[in-house]
């Protein structure tokens, strides 16, 4: 049963029994940046002195992976498990939704006493029983969905001056995004009670797209590209724009590491500390510049789109001195290692990772012997218009990783040893090696394959999140998570899968525009910027009234008085539930489904 232990602790009025000496441990995870931006890698335009400091004094993982974009990464790292079998397995699509029944990391450091917090990017649900405050998190600071600017964002958030989700209340802070989050997690870290320990994790949105940044931390990038021409000549100028932006979001993320540890440093916490910093899949854009001598970029299985840096650092955690380890290991083996090395509870699901403790303290000379799965749902293919859903989960789009081998996609198989950079498939010349991670992939897919399409349900009409919003961004694999798709009018719709809590009059309020725009259903919206300086209009669409449909309850409605929503309320039972709507023109003929709705049980 999920959050077992925090229940019994609870409903006992006992309170949580701490181990002498648990460490605090700060979590930080970058959204994009690949294994290259950071100047200890090489880069030739990026300087990060912090984050190189940072791995100096830590253990370095390097031949550490993740999955290939934001979603899976981040719920194989709350859960432990693989993410077709947590379900978190895509970054949109009603696909992000990780399993209610599972425990995760920060239910774990709870039950354990530690003080909890999450600021930054969650990207594992926006509505309850998904959301972080939902999943052990007792300070929160975040936003929804894939990235600042998504549909169920803050209408026209743009990374400065936003307006934040904050213990389930928007609330609009000041500043640059990144140091939001850094300045917010350690005014938190200085409210703490210093008896009780703290996890914090910091997981960042940059540097995600869209690439805003200071000006200032461009120059920098700007200087490096015009001692190094050679590096980018290939490049478009649009595309050079989008580097520069890109790395200089690197730069202050490192500020940040710098003015995190003066903090750790001053408040004479850094030595009980654990610090770990990684990233949540391949760059972006390293192909275009500097790879680190791999193949491949985000949403690619070649080590280029998951292989990513991982250092800890735990200086009075007995780990011995900083060096590299070249183990394989596994965004999800981070769960059972801070498990270990902070004497919590394991959950009690099955964890597909395992501990790295004993290979970090030197106790062995290396891990077991194992393969890993990489694994993910793709989203549709660029300009094919037809192919609006989302790939399936299948076996056929995964990576088997095991020592030196990478069996790609059931017909590739490659040497790492002799082949970084994944050109030659040797296949053929190994069919043993072949055979052996085949039959590990094919048992891999056999256990999951029954359940890995399930879709996950938003509860709606509970007393933890009542009234709701829901958005495109959950209807079940179609893909609308952007603000500029709303913008553009994009003609799709789909459905959510949901369950109702309690029974009751139900009030859904259909919109094609979120409430704090205040625009109307058949308005379009001026110019504003988009990326990096690029605008776009958000065109008028005919919508003259809406229909919805859910369960066997089935209505059609015209425009409030306001001309913003239209408001359909239906009584409705317990249990699980389709819901679609239209928004439709004057004859009746759909035109999309509604972005927005907004239920409220009264």
């Amino acid at each position: 049963m999920r959050l077992l232990l925090i229940t019994l602790l609870l409903f006992s009025g006992l309170n949580p029994v701490l181990a002498a000496g648990q460490p605090n441990v700060i979590l930080i995870m970058s959204d994009d940046q690949g294994y290259g931006e950071l100047s200890c890698h090489g880069n030739p335009l990026l300087k990060t002195p912090h984050l190189d400091q940072l791995a100096a004094e830590s253990v370095r993982l390097t031949d550490f992976h993740v999955a290939p974009m934001c979603t899976p990464t981040r719920g194989q790292l709350m859960t432990g498990q693989d993410a077709f079998r947590n379900a978190a397995m895509n970054v949109s699509s009603g696909r992000t939704l990780l399993r209610p029944e599972l425990q995760t990391m920060a239910d774990q450091f709870q039950a354990a006493g530690y003080r909890t917090g999450m600021f930054g990017k969650w990207h594992l649900g926006d509505n309850y029983p998904y959301r972080p405050q939902d999943r052990g998190f007792q300070e929160t600071l975040w936003f929804p969905s894939s990235h600042i600017s998504a549909v169920p964002d803050y209408w026209i958030n743009d990374y400065f001056d936003d307006t934040y989700l904050h213990n389930g209340h928007r609330v609009k802070q000041t500043g640059y995004c990144t140091d939001v989050f850094f300045r917010e997690m350690q005014n938190w870290i200085r409210t703490r009670d210093e008896s009780q320990p703290f996890f914090a994790y910091l997981p960042l949105n940059a540097p995600h797209g869209p690439l805003y940044v200071p000006d200032q931390y461009r120059r920098p990038v700007e200087a490096a590209l015009r001692e190094h021409p050679e590096v980018v000549q290939h490049l478009k100028p649009q595309r050079k724009k989008a580097l520069i932006s890109y790395l200089a979001m690197c730069a202050n993320i490192d500020e940040n590491i710098g003015k995190l540890e003066q903090f750790l440093s001053e408040s004479k916490l850094r030595d009980d500390t654990i610090v770990i910093f990684l990233t949540d899949n391949g760059s972006t854009m390293g192909p275009d510049y500097y790879n680190a001598g791999m193949r491949g970029r985000k949403v690619t299985l070649w080590e280029g789109g998951h292989r990513v840096p991982c250092f800890i650092r735990w200086p009075h955690g007995n780990l011995g001195p900083a060096r590299d380890l070249n183990d394989l290991a596994h965004v999800q083996d981070l769960l059972p290692t801070l498990a270990e090395l902070c004497e919590l509870p394991l959950p009690e699901q099955r964890l597909d990772g395992i501990s790295l403790a004993p290979r970090l303290r030197g106790e062995v000379k290396s891990l077991p012997d194992r393969m890993l799965v990489v694994n993910y749902s793709r989203m549709p293919i660029v300009g094919n218009k037809k192919n609006m859903f989302l790939a399936k989960p299948r076996k056929e789009g995964a990576a088997v990783l095991w020592k030196r081998w990478r069996w790609l996609e059931n017909r590739e198989l490659y040497d790492l040893t002799s082949d970084p950079l994944q050109k030659q498939n040797v296949a053929e010349q190994h069919p043993e090696v072949v055979a052996r991670m085949q039959a590990h992939l094919d048992q891999w897919w056999q256990e999951l394959q029954p359940h890995v399409a399930e879709p996950q349900r938003v509860i709606i009409g509970h007393a933890a999140e009542n009234p709701s919003m829901l958005t495109a961004c959950e209807w079940l694999d179609v893909f609308v998570d952007q603000q500029g798709q709303v913008r553009r009018g994009i003609r799709r719709n789909g459905t959510w899968q949901l369950s109702i809590a309690e029974a009751g009059n139900y009030e859904f309020e259909l919109r094609r525009w979120p409430r704090e725009s205040g625009l109307k259903l058949n308005e379009g919206t001026p110019a504003v910027k988009v990326t990096d300086g690029q605008l776009a209009e958000g065109v008028a669409l005919p919508v003259a009234k809406g229909r919805l449909k859910i369960g066997s309850f089935e209505a059609t409605a015209k425009p409030d008085a306001d001309g913003e929503s239209i408001t359909i309320e239906t009584p409705l039972k317990p249990g699980q539930m389709e819901l679609t709507t239209w928004l439709l023109d004057e004859q009746g003929r759909e035109i999309c489904g509604a972005y927005y709705v907004y239920v409220n049980r009264k």
